[in-house]
């Protein structure tokens, strides 16, 4: 049996082959940083267990994952051990789940667009160069919290147009008071912001918002795509993988041409080809 997951901190998508039969299962996210060993352990037990096959020998797992730095990989690999004890057992981030999704065993610039953001350099094998993403507060150009940090920045100081300002406090029914509210008070404020970067797709007409999105690109491309130079500087090629990539492909390929730069494949979620390689 090989069973393949491709996991964020709000869902992980799991791919499971059993001889000739196969199927996809979600669970709940699992992220190493913001849980316990306890609470991965509980979600495997109680949400994937039910979905395997009685006989689980010979079981092969590969896990990719956010959170999944080389200090947490043990914690998740325990949690999987707990359920499917004789397994073997990989566990890597989930860049380089997205590197091996959309390069297989080919080396080049992969990104991250969904959320947040991230990057690297695949050489085919493992990721050799990796610009931090600093978090939607110091980084993470180019992601949804990102653009939509920009969105509500731009409208509230007076940089998007009359109509468009309209527009937004209208249809997401907030305020200067609640926006602030959500940002500094509450929990998660990126997830919040992320959640206002789809008013940007409904007007990408508009003038001011072509030119946000491309601004929010173009940044992703400087603050984070030119430092791969230094490793290969005839790589003018980046794979992406995310929702926003997905979704905004018309910009990010404008943003990426307007710098000397070709989007290659671009990809909404990286189990399909995890599956591809793997299988």
């Amino acid at each position: 049996m090989i069973i393949i997951a491709d996991s964020g901190s709000t869902k992980t998508a799991w791919y499971i082959k059993n001889g000739n039969t196969q199927k996809y299962v979600n669970t709940q996210g699992i992220n190493p940083f913001q849980m316990t060993d306890e609470q991965i352990a509980g979600i495997l037990h109680t949400e994937l267990l039910s979905e395997l096959p009685d006989t689980k020998d010979d079981t092969e797992v590969f896990f990719y994952g956010a959170g999944c730095t080389p200090e947490k990989c043990p914690m998740v690999q325990s949690a999987i051990r707990s359920v499917i004890p004789d397994a073997r057992i990989f566990v890597g981030s989930d860049m380089l789940g997205a590197a091996r999704s959309v390069c297989g065993d080919k080396s080049g610039i992969v990104a991250i667009l969904g959320t947040g953001a991230n990057s690297c350099y695949y050489n085919g094998k493992e990721i050799t160069m990796n610009v931090s993403p600093l978090g939607f507060i110091l980084g993470d150009e180019g992601s949804g919290a990102y653009i939509g940090k920009r969105l509500v920045g731009d409208c509230l100081k007076g940089q998007l147009t009359d109509k468009v300002k309209k527009l937004f406090l209208s249809e997401t029914h907030e305020t200067a008071a609640t926006i602030i509210q959500k940002v500094y008070r509450e929990p998660l404020p990126n997830r919040f912001l992320a959640s206002l970067s789809p008013f940007c797709a409904r007007h990408r007409e508009e003038q001011c918002i072509h030119d946000l999105l491309i601004d929010c690109f173009q940044q992703f491309f400087i603050r984070n795509v030119y430092a791969y130079s230094d490793i290969d500087p005839d790589e003018k090629t980046v794979h992406f993988v995310g929702s926003i990539a997905h979704f905004y492909k018309t910009e990010v390929k404008e943003a990426a041409n307007s710098l000397g730069y070709k989007v290659g494949k671009i990809i909404q979620a990286p189990l399909d080809g995890l599956v591809e390689y793997h299988i």
